[in-house]
């Protein structure tokens, strides 16, 4: 039988482009290790993984080059590397943590690593995959969800979602049905200018897209908010990441992205697979309008570029929000694992000397389950201190504040 290529889409192309600056790095490794309970079987565990890796088809992706246009693409007709358990002392164990996140081959190669490691200790599961081919959602919950119910040995009675089915269904689409949102992102993100709308450079002699890491909770500033006034944490969070931007740029103007897991219905949260989408936002804030008129008009923004979301190749293959800031919102996604009822606790990973940052500043803030909000900052310490990046953690969550009153003018923030 012939085989069969599939086009990356333009998520896929962008990330592997970005990648390819930095091939040596594991800037695109999601994932993490967590120290298993006792009570885990280890040969059950086993086997539940290698069933849900069987059973999806993105697990089969390889990355390739087409025999007659050379052109990158991908199949998913390859075998499953299969998992097995590994035991090692914990002195082997100790030195194999420093070598578990390694950069991907990317071509014809698997795009996962699973490993579950018995020691004399305790039992411990480290799972990666290449963001090219999973997200956050993929990872954090379908991935970990059907690990799960496989183990508990609950049958289920959907029939598993076909990723390269998505990817042939998306590539049928008429260019002329794109065209209008290839227009609207070209006009949104024409005046963008790194001088203007990224936080000013405060570092320089540094070897370039070196990563930095900054974390910040915000202690005054807490759940209650929302449960009380009903409002959106996403939209919320967005906008006072732009006012805090607009803040420390010393503009009266934000261009920047926000990362959307996707799916916008039941059936795209049932898809395994690389699935966001990365959108960009721009705000003037030249007309002196309150809070609360603020986030209406950017809760439209938001919804009109869900309705262009299939234009977005044109975001990606023109590299038109190469240089932009990022923002994403995430609950519980640092959490500890829960397994068969049991708690997986996650062991922390520090960055080594081949990380790399994607872009010069990605924002992320992530609501633990205490109610706290927790703010990450991944940036290029090539550009900038983190002095730079504590006074930005401060300045958001003073915007945060001042962003209960929704009366209060947004001049009053900015000034």
């Amino acid at each position: 039988m012939d085989r069969k290529y599939y086009p990356l889409r333009p998520i896929q192309r962008w990330l592997v482009d970005t990648h390819f600056n930095k091939a040596n790095s594991t800037m695109m490794n999601i994932g993490g290790l967590y120290k298993l309970s006792p009570s885990i079987d280890l040969q059950r565990l086993e086997n539940a993984i290698n069933e849900v890796l069987n059973t999806y088809d993105i697990f089969r992706c390889r990355f390739v080059f087409h025999p007659e246009t050379s052109d990158l693409c991908q199949t998913f007709d390859n075998e499953i590397m299969p998992v097995v358990v590994e035991e090692w002392t914990d002195e082997e164990f100790k030195m194999i943590q420093k070598y578990l996140a390694e950069p991907y081959d990317l071509i014809g190669k698997p795009l996962y690593r699973v490993y579950i490691f018995k020691t004399p200790s305790a039992n411990y599961l480290y799972v990666d995959f290449y963001h090219a081919i999973m997200d956050g959602v993929s990872t954090a919950y379908l991935f970990y969800r059907e690990v799960d119910r496989v183990y508990r040995g609950r049958k289920s009675n959907r029939k598993p979602l076909s990723y390269a089915a998505f990817i042939e269904e998306e590539s049928k689409i008429p260019p002329e049905t794109l065209a209008e949102g290839h227009a609207y992102w070209r006009k949104m993100l024409a005046p963008f200018d790194k001088k203007k709308h990224l936080p000013p450079v405060d570092v320089k002699g540094v070897s370039a897209w070196k990563q930095g890491n900054f974390e910040y909770t915000f202690r005054r500033f807490k759940e209650d908010f929302f449960i009380n006034s009903g409002l959106n944490e996403n939209g919320f969070f967005l906008g006072a990441t732009m006012l805090t931007l607009a803040k420390i740029t010393g503009s009266r103007e934000s261009i920047m992205t926000w990362i959307h897991n996707g799916r916008t219905n039941m059936r795209e949260y049932r898809i395994m697979g690389l699935m966001l989408q990365e959108f960009p936002c721009a705000f003037d804030f030249h007309e002196d309008i309150s809070v609360g008129e603020f986030l209406d008009k950017l809760s439209e923004q938001s919804r009109v570029g869900t309705k262009y979301r299939k234009s977005l190749d044109v975001v990606y293959d023109d590299g038109l929000e190469d240089e932009c800031v990022s923002f994403i919102f995430q609950k519980g996604i640092y959490e500890d694992l829960i397994l068969a009822d049991t708690t997986a606790q996650t062991i922390y990973l520090p960055p080594n000397e081949i990380s790399a940052v994607e872009n010069a500043l990605d924002i992320e803030i992530n609501e633990t389950n205490e109610g706290l909000y927790e703010l990450f900052l991944d940036y290029d310490a090539s550009r900038y201190s983190e002095a730079l990046m504590k006074k930005f953690s401060i300045t958001l969550e003073e915007t945060l504040l001042l962003m209960r009153n929704m009366d209060r003018k947004v001049s009053e923030i900015l000034d």
